[in-house]
């Protein structure tokens, strides 16, 4: 066994980027024999021209060429960080919502979140005209990443019992407060 495939085989191992001195203590090698080696393998890497390659920005870690990131989302999970996962939590429960009061909401950094969010294709925007800001909306993607396709009459149905209208405004049973409450509540721990 090379070295070379030592280190190729703890890269794909760790799964997350690698420091060469970390590498040489799993490996039980020297420093400089296992920068000479990731060096060989960059090089390996990038003369292939396939879909993998070794990056080094961080550390060193073996990923997929953002070329084939498409293919990727495909097959694997969304990732979402916590405070991404909030925005879109309330999103998916007020939606439509309006931006500006989403912002209201979740602070500045929603902005951020709803970027990533309309990049991962989970939400739509729409300008609405009345108000001038965007109104944002959950999408298919969302309900089948999150396995409520087929649920949507169901929910809807669970929606409507639980909402009545009075003179036009939206009056929300105790439980959706309590829900609405907790999510506020969540949104005052710093993301």
């Amino acid at each position: 066994m090379s070295l070379k495939s030592k280190v190729e085989a703890v890269l794909f191992i760790t799964a997350r980027a690698a420091q060469p001195d970390e590498i040489a203590a799993i490996l039980n090698e020297p420093v400089d024999e296992v920068e000479e080696a990731l060096l060989d393998l960059i090089m390996d890497y990038a003369s292939r021209e396939g879909a993998l390659e070794i990056d080094d920005e961080n550390g060193y870690i073996i990923q997929v060429r953002e070329e084939y990131m498409d293919i990727v989302e495909k097959l694997v999970p969304v990732e979402l960080t916590p405070a991404i996962l909030k925005t879109l939590s309330i999103i998916a429960i007020k939606e439509p919502v309006l931006q500006t009061e989403l912002i209201d909401l979740r602070g500045s950094s929603a902005y951020e979140h709803i970027k990533e969010l309309l990049i991962k294709g989970l939400i739509t925007r729409r300008r609405d005209a009345a108000t001038h800001s965007f109104r944002i909306k959950t999408t298919d993607k969302f309900a089948e990443y999150f396995k409520l396709k087929g649920d949507e009459a169901s929910l809807a149905q669970f929606m409507a019992e639980k909402k009545k209208l009075t003179q036009g405004d939206i009056i929300v049973d105790q439980q959706e407060l309590e829900i609405e409450k907790d999510l506020l509540n969540v949104d005052l721990i710093e993301d």
